[in-house]
């Protein structure tokens, strides 16, 4: 497909200011309803701009989110949105196991069902935590009722990252059972993987240069996979004690990112996860034999 027609994905992980993964004050699950929430207005402002740019985009939303604020989950459907499933709990693949995981893929899907009353397709790790050991994770997410993953960061990372896994989104098949891959988009820069399109990535690199790579990624036949989390957008959100590097990775630049979504909404043709997927059916299935 020529690059200039290649649609790109635009993602948003549905999640709160203190769900920020492995630090050790992060607060536990019991603790969660205590704290002061700002998901519902970041969200709600994320979703103003998706309506603005006239942008569909795929919402994976964490399970205890979608349980507190349902009405974010109904109002994202309502607006053409794709809701896919973040996982009930925000806990490491690894960390978790395959009968835990699996619980909690589940529990996130049958809720997320439950609220929208459709199909949910698509799931997304905490952290991207799938690892070379975790293989398991593919074969315990068709178990749970998925059609779709995009976990897999196939690059080195601090906790997950699958080192030279496929870069374009394939079938693949794990443990007899098979599911449609899109893995996390990097780009090399200098004879190195990395990834520019979400996160902290996004918040560190200038726009020129995310631009310039995403056409890069494009050029080579890819969709790019953007991502962001709604605390993104809120400079004034809460912070959680950690360590110096952990604190520059996960609050840096966030001044930027409203301005940098606002110029990939406008720069990159965008879809979701489902249309992408109904869209290139047919070659996705033949990327399976190669």
């Amino acid at each position: 497909m020529p690059a200039a027609v290649t649609k790109s994905i635009f993602s948003v992980d549905v999640e709160d200011w203190f769900h920020i993964l492995d630090v050790p004050r992060t607060p536990p699950l019991s603790a969660w309803r205590d704290l002061p929430s700002r998901v519902e207005r970041n969200f709600l402002r994320l979703l103003d701009l998706f309506a603005a740019h006239e942008v569909k985009v795929t919402c994976f939303f964490l399970g205890w989110v979608a349980e507190r604020f349902p009405h974010l989950v109904r109002r994202a459907a309502g607006e053409g949105h794709e809701i896919a499933s973040h996982g009930y709990a925000h806990r490491l693949v690894y960390e978790l196991g395959r009968t835990r995981f699996y619980e909690d893929a589940v529990r996130a899907r049958k809720l997320l069902e439950d609220i929208v009353g459709a199909p949910v397709l698509g799931y997304r790790s905490a952290g991207f935590s799938v690892r070379q050991d975790t293989l398991w994770f593919f074969a315990a997410l068709v178990e749970a009722g998925y059609r779709y993953d995009s976990s897999v960061f196939p690059a080195a990372r601090g906790h997950g990252g699958i080192d030279a896994f496929r870069r374009e989104p394939h079938l693949l098949t794990a443990e007899g059972a098979t599911i449609l891959e899109f893995p996390i988009t990097v780009a090399d820069l200098a004879g190195k993987p990395l990834c520019f399109f979400g996160g902290g990535y996004l918040r560190i690199f200038p726009y020129w240069l995310i631009r310039r790579m995403g056409r890069q990624v494009l050029g080579e036949g890819r969709p790019v996979v953007f991502y962001i989390h709604p605390r993104e957008i809120d400079p004034q959100h809460p912070r959680l004690p950690m360590s110096a590097q952990r604190r520059f990775k996960s609050y840096v630049n966030l001044r930027s990112t409203e301005s940098k979504v606002k110029r990939i909404l406008r720069d990159f043709p965008l879809t979701t996860f489902r249309d992408y997927l109904a869209l290139h059916a047919a070659s996705l299935e033949t990327s399976h034999a190669r």
